[in-house]
């Protein structure tokens, strides 16, 4: 690693995220690295490093958003970036076991403008990949040998827990017709408010913060989280592939039962039962009928409540974030970081 990065001010996301490409980039890397040959080929391939054929490439590997929060909450407590790194390389170890995962479950064919995993290698071996990033992820903390170490390695398992269940949660509502919509922000909560509120609760931790600044930490990455989890959903429906990565629509044509769906289902509009008749049919909807359903989504009035939802959220974890009482820049970046997140075109 080099000393370039030891005390960098992040006044602007875009400083905190080349600062992440670079060091936390290059210490996930050599981690990836220790895993046995087969399994570091697919995760190589994954985050973007390497083509099908192991040859170097140069691929998207992310938007390195927990990466940047552990490092961003480590230094708005008053502790060093570099001190965060093994936390932040952890948390993202955790976050993509979970897309290799989530890509063979929802049967995605596509991530970050390229073919996923799963439809290359298979699924067994994608699965297997994403296994070992899973166990790879509290060994770098533990290595790391700092005071802070042990509690980490807790809280990484800890949230590991709470993202399966939100997944298991949301498996589970492909064939329910009942989903509410409480149910469902719980399983947004798990599935992706647990990762973001685990990255800036670690890195207040490495940071050395108090206890009431932890937890402040962590509630503005709840939020975050899930204001995170409306806008994917809204993206899903009517993003720009260019943009997101992956195909429009592909979550409306397997019915998937996301807040914006549930929250579209369960609104009460002469909409809703249209829809329901669709997502609730025995034959499969195809692709030419996404545009329909999309349309009615928007009539049950889901779309303007997802970003008002999400708009919530912020304010929520703007909120935390102030009675962090966090040095007041780098409070501003992650504040920055929250409103670009919310503010994806939608």
């Amino acid at each position: 690693m080099t000393t370039a990065g030891l005390s960098p001010e992040f006044r602007t996301v875009e400083d905190v995220v080349r600062w992440c490409r670079d060091v936390v980039g290059g210490a996930l890397r050599v981690e990836v690295d220790q895993l046995p040959h087969s399994m570091r080929r697919i995760a190589g391939y994954h985050f973007g490093w390497v083509d099908r054929h192991g040859d170097p490439d140069v691929g998207d590997s992310g938007k390195l958003i927990r990466p940047a929060l552990v490092v961003l909450a480590a230094t708005a407590v008053g502790g060093a970036a570099v001190d965060a790194v093994p936390a932040a390389v952890a948390v993202e170890l955790v976050h993509n076991f979970s897309l290799l995962h989530d890509d063979v479950m929802d049967r995605d064919a596509v991530r970050r403008h390229r073919s996923t995993a799963w439809t290359v290698f298979g699924e067994a071996p994608a699965i297997l990949a994403g296994d070992a990033l899973l166990v790879l992820a509290p060994q770098v903390v533990v290595r790391a040998g700092e005071r802070w170490s042990a509690v980490a390695a807790e809280w990484l398992t800890r949230a590991v827990f709470d993202l399966c269940e939100g997944q298991h949660a949301d498996l589970a509502f492909e064939a329910r017709v009942d989903v509410g919509l409480d149910e469902c922000v719980r399983m947004a909560a798990g599935k992706t408010g647990a990762l973001l509120g685990l990255s800036c609760a670690l890195g207040a931790l490495v940071g050395g913060g108090e206890p009431e600044r932890v937890t402040s930490l962590r509630a503005f990455g709840h939020h975050l989280g899930l204001a995170y989890q409306l806008v994917d959903d809204l993206l899903a429906v009517w993003g720009d592939p260019a943009v997101t990565g992956k195909p429009v629509g592909a979550d409306l044509v397997s019915r998937k039962k996301s807040l914006l769906a549930v929250a579209a289902l369960t609104s009460g509009t002469p909409a809703a039962g249209e829809l329901a008749e669709l997502y609730h049919r025995e034959r499969p909807l195809e692709a030419d009928e996404v545009p329909l359903v999309s349309a009615l989504i928007e009539r049950t009035g889901a779309r303007e409540w997802a970003r008002a939802r999400a708009a919530s959220e912020m304010a929520l974890a703007a909120g935390h974030l102030e009675a962090a009482e966090c040095e007041p820049a780098v409070a501003e970046t992650l504040l920055d970081v929250a409103r670009r997140v919310v503010g994806r075109d939608h």
